[in-house]
């Protein structure tokens, strides 16, 4: 057979015991036209031979294997580098299903637009099958699904990234829900006349579609081989089609950590938090706690699924088997945990390469290399004017290899939560720390969760950027709507639901310096939520939340925070709050008429005893 030949359809293989599966790979195959058809095992001996293929062919560079043993760094292009919001779409059958936070497009005319595209776009590639579960195998909670794909470096980040291979694949079954996910680079090494073409490291395509079918529970990615766009079991499947699978059966689907917390007499606290971009989630996730007797363990950094269990409880699961971390700021000062996960086999991309052929990128150490090989492969040197790693460079690793992670990580039924986090980036208004004062009171901070914006390239400095539930980006129906499924979860658990509170760690000054360590010492408000869930301390009732006693906060140990420190952390300025007010429900009213009534009432709630303060303050 010649290398480019188009695959015959009797020469796809049909490994699956489900027939649906089988006839979707053939349909893909005689689409796509692959030049072969390979379904994934996910042995180490296939991730073995498909990086060693990938060094042969320039994607990788193995690293020294004396300081980064079995480890790989990938330079993708520079047109394909992160996530491509613009051209990211929900395609639901009723456009006011996708509500304004997403890109809408009709289901039908989407598909038209994708078809020409896909026809003929692997050819002279190979057609990769990869079955994979977002969840452990045989778990409550874990959803299942494939991916074709013709990149190498998607079949082996989704290796570490889920539990992929023939052993998901067994449970990929007739009568059981899966949900197809299509992806190509969109580069043919052939095109449709037979003409051949050179293949390079990283193929991309300058047009991009990354669309959701949430009704047909189907994914199909064109153009990027990067992150989110191209490995779909994570933002695609986890959170758009996964969210809508969950307001329809009853469940939870969110961009949260998952930690259990335990405290010097034994007792364990599972918490879950919904953290934006640049709000020390990671931190969080992998904390060296800095108060004697405590430990923190990771389950999960990114992604949470949460359903009722028997006991009337909310327990949760991380669906992902990996992390795929921002390497920028990542160091041994602000995550040590985390870079004590990623020594050994682990898959970099657009980090910078020492000179003794290790990795390195800003924030890793104090002070850069003399010389180093950028993300884009030129030299560099400390004095260079540009940045020696892009700012969305990532590392992919196994959760396995964390040397934090919790015994409990792969509980198939999940863990019972006891308290959800929100927390923003907020340099001003809103505490360190404080609990909500009911489900549907903790409903509406995770609806208005927001943090400033810090530069000038993301609008006027200060400004609020909206971020509800951290989940902006990423749910996949109506915002609106599902703030609607949060409330009716909320009811549906009654008293046995967590307990919901509000954290942020970036308050400052009038000077502009931070009030608050952060980092490890995060532990002593984390602390006062364990407190507040064992009802062992009282809070201070304020139109906002409930606040803790400053007494309460635990400060031995800090040097340069007393407690008289603390009280700007926890300041609650009616007349700054109220100008807040005035912001959040303009942004409510843009989300139209379907933002649930008892937001509207949360909002006048605490419009009330705002302005009942303010008055006592103005006589006082």
């Amino acid at each position: 057979m010649s290398p480019h030949a188009v695959v015959s359809t009797a020469d796809v293989p049909q490994l699956s015991a489900n027939p649906e599966v089988n006839e979707w790979v053939v349909a893909t195959a005689e689409l796509t036209k692959p030049t072969r058809v390979v379904w994934c095992d996910g042995s180490d001996a296939e991730y073995d031979r498909l990086t060693q293929e990938m060094v042969e062919a320039g994607t990788l560079i193995r690293l020294n294997p004396e300081k980064r043993p079995n480890s790989f760094l990938a330079r993708s292009d520079a047109g394909d580098v992160a996530r491509v919001e613009s051209r990211t779409y929900i395609c639901s059958k009723r456009e006011d299903d996708a509500g304004p936070t997403n890109n809408w497009r009709d289901p039908a005319e989407m598909r038209a637009e994708l078809h020409p595209l896909l026809d003929g776009s692997m050819r002279g590639r190979t057609m990769y099958v990869v079955p994979f579960a977002m969840g452990p195998l045989g778990g409550a909670i874990t959803q299942y699904g494939i991916e074709i794909t013709d990149s190498p470096y998607v079949v082996a980040s989704m290796a570490l990234m889920t539990r992929s291979g023939s052993a998901a694949l067994e449970y990929i079954t007739p009568e059981r829900q899966w949900v197809k996910a299509l992806h190509t680079v969109g580069a043919p090494l052939v095109d449709a006349d037979g003409n051949a073409r050179e293949d390079v490291p990283w193929p991309h395509n300058e047009t991009k579609y990354i669309t959701h079918f949430p009704e047909d529970r189907e994914i199909i990615s064109f153009g990027s081989g990067y992150g989110g766009n191209a490995l779909l079991g994570k933002k695609c499947f986890a959170l758009r089609i996964a969210s809508a699978m969950a307001r329809d059966e009853g469940w939870l689907a969110e961009h949260m950590l998952l930690i259990q917390v335990t405290n010097p007499a034994g007792r364990t606290f599972t918490i879950t938090g919904a953290f934006p971009s640049a709000t020390g989630k990671t931190n969080l996730a992998m904390m060296r706690p800095k108060l004697p007797g405590w430990k923190v363990e990771t389950i999960g950094d990114d992604i949470v699924w949460m359903r009722k269990g028997a006991d009337g409880r909310l327990y949760a699961i991380n669906p992902e088997y990996g992390f795929f971390g921002v390497a920028p700021g990542t160091g041994y000062h602000t995550n040590p945990v985390a870079m004590e996960t990623i020594t050994k086999n682990t898959i970099f991309t657009n980090v910078a390469l020492t000179d003794d052929g290790d990795v390195w990128w800003e924030g890793m150490t104090e002070d850069a290399p003399e010389h180093l090989i950028d993300w884009q492969g030129n030299d560099w040197e400390a004095d260079s004017a540009g940045k020696a790693a892009h700012p969305n460079a990532r590392f992919t690793v196994r959760a396995s290899q964390c040397p934090t992670i919790s015994p409990d990580w792969e509980s198939p039924d999940g863990v019972p939560v006891d308290a959800i986090l929100f927390g923003g980036r907020r340099a001003s208004n809103v505490p360190l720390v404080f609990q909500s004062k009911s489900w549907e009171h903790g409903c509406y901070l995770g609806a208005t969760l927001a943090s400033e914006q810090t530069a000038a390239a993301e609008g006027p400095v200060g400004k609020l950027r909206r971020d509800p539930f951290a989940m902006q980006p990423f749910a996949g129906y109506h915002m609106a709507d599902y703030w609607g499924h949060w409330l009716s979860i909320g009811e549906e658990l009654g008293d046995k639901a967590p307990k919901i509170f509000q954290v942020n760690w970036f308050r400052k000054d009038e000077h502009g310096d931070f009030l608050w360590p952060g980092f490890g010492e995060n532990i002593r408000a984390i602390k006062w939520v364990t407190r507040r869930i064992e009802n062992a301390v009282d809070a201070v009732e304020t139109p906002i939340g409930n606040l803790p006693r400053t007494r309460d906060i635990d400060v031995e140990g800090l040097k340069d925070l007393s407690r008289d420190d603390l009280e700007p952390l926890f300041e609650v300025n009616p007349r700054s709050w109220l100008v807040e007010l005035d912001v959040t429900k303009a942004y409510f009213e843009e989300l139209g008429d379907k933002v649930p009534a008892q937001l509207f009432s949360q909002l006048d709630e605490v419009r009330g005893g705002l302005r009942a303060a303010a008055k006592e303050d103005a006589s006082s």
